[in-house]
C-alpha cells in the first residue's frame, strides 16, 4: 500500500476493486470526454465491428388516372458501412505519480477525500484521457492496423471525405463538392456563403445546418463580417454564428479540424460516431504484477461515418484544393 500527501493510502486493491465495481461508468467515461464534439454528431451505440448505414432513393409521383400506366424504377438503396474498431491500451503507472497529478488539479475536492472517492478520481481520469485524444484526431485520423496511437484507430471524418473524393464519389458534377480559394478575414463572408449557395437547394433548406469548419475560419469569418458591415444596428457583437442569408446555417468551428482542407455542411444527424458500449469485450481494469506498479487496461470499440453522401445530406468544400491533390 502507497502513503499519499497528506496521508491518504491508495493501494493497487482498492483501484482494482473500483474498476470492476464502475466498469460501465467507466466505459462511458471516453465518450464523454468527446462531448464538444459530439453535440455536433449523431451517437450510434451498440455497434461490434461495423453497421451498414445509408438512405433510400428512387423517385415515385402521381399522374392522370391510367388504368394501363405502369412504372417500373426501382427503389435503390445506398449502404455505407460504419465501422467500428476494437482498440486497447494497457498502461504501466505508479498510484503515487497519478494520484499527485490529480490532487494539483480541480478532480479532488479536498485533503478529507476519502480513499474509495480517490480510487475513482484515478480511474475516471484516465479513461477521460483516451476520448480526449480521439477526439483530438476526431477528422484527421487514418486507420493503421501496425500502429499505436489513437490516430491510428480508426478513419476520420476528413479521411473518410477524401476517400470518396479519389473514389469521385465526391464531386461538382454530383453537386455534393466544390473548391475553394484558401479562406483569409479578406474573403471569408463571401466565401461561406457561396459554399451555401452552391449546396443543394434541399440541403440548405433543413431546418438546422451545421458548416463545420476549423477555428481560423471562423475569425477569419467574424472579423471580415465587422469589416463588411460596420456598425449596421444588428451588428451588436464581435460574433458572427450563423452565415449571412442562411439563418438556420450555423458555423461551427472545432479544433480537432484545425489544418483541414476541408468544409462540411451537414445536419448532425449525417455525422455517425460508433461505439458499442454493451458488449463484454470491452473492458476497464486495474492489474498488478509488479511491486509499486499497477497496470491501467482498457478496450473499446470506436469508428465514424457519413451516413449519406449525396447531394441532399452533404456538401463538401476544398480549400484551396488541396483536397484535390
Amino acid at each position: 500500500m502507497a502513503i499519499l500527501p497528506s496521508g491518504v493510502n491508495l493501494s493497487g486493491e482498492e483501484l482494482q476493486k473500483s474498476a470492476r465495481k464502475l466498469r460501465k461508468e467507466f466505459l462511458k467515461m471516453p465518450v464523454l470526454a468527446l462531448s464538444s464534439s459530439l453535440q455536433y454528431m449523431s451517437l450510434r451505440p451498440g455497434i461490434r465491428y461495423a453497421e451498414t448505414v445509408g438512405e433510400l432513393s428512387g423517385d415515385i409521383e402521381f399522374g392522370p388516372y391510367s388504368e394501363t400506366r405502369e412504372d417500373n424504377d426501382e427503389v435503390i438503396v445506398n449502404p455505407r458501412t460504419l465501422y467500428t474498431y476494437f482498440g486497447s491500451v494497457v498502461r504501466n503507472f505508479s498510484p503515487n505519480k497519478i494520484y499527485q497529478s490529480i490532487w494539483g488539479s480541480d478532480i479532488t475536492k479536498g485533503e478529507g477525500l476519502k480513499n474509495t472517492e480517490i480510487t475513482r478520481a484515478v480511474v475516471a481520469y484516465l479513461s477521460a484521457q483516451l476520448g480526449k485524444n480521439i477526439n483530438k484526431v476526431l477528422w484527421n485520423a487514418v486507420r493503421n492496423d501496425a500502429g499505436e496511437k489513437s490516430k491510428d484507430l480508426f478513419n476520420g471524418f476528413d479521411t473518410i471525405t477524401k476517400r470518396e473524393l479519389d473514389a469521385n464519389k465526391l464531386s461538382a458534377e454530383l453537386g455534393n463538392f466544390m473548391t475553394i480559394d484558401a479562406i483569409d478575414k479578406t474573403n471569408a463572408v463571401d466565401t461561406l456563403k457561396e459554399i451555401c449557395r452552391q449546396a443543394d437547394e434541399l440541403l440548405t433548406d433543413e431546418e438546422t445546418l451545421q458548416l463545420i469548419v476549423p477555428k481560423h475560419v471562423y475569425y477569419d469569418y467574424c472579423d471580415d463580417y465587422q469589416l463588411t458591415v460596420g456598425s449596421i444596428p444588428y451588428n451588436t457583437q464581435f460574433k458572427k454564428l450563423t452565415v449571412e442569408g442562411f439563418d438556420n446555417v450555423h458555423i461551427i468551428p472545432m479544433s480537432n479540424k484545425k489544418n483541414s482542407p476541408f468544409i462540411h455542411l451537414t445536419p448532425k444527424r449525417n455525422l455517425l460516431v460508433g461505439v458499442n458500449q454493451m458488449g463484454e469485450e470491452e473492458n476497464i481494469e486495474i492489474a498488478r504484477f509488479k511491486a509499486f506498479v499497477l497496470q491501467f487496461i482498457a478496450t473499446m470499440f470506436f469508428g465514424v461515418e457519413f451516413e449519406s453522401i449525396s447531394k441532399e445530406r452533404l456538401f463538401v468544400a476544398g480549400i484551396d484544393g488541396v483536397a484535390a491533390v
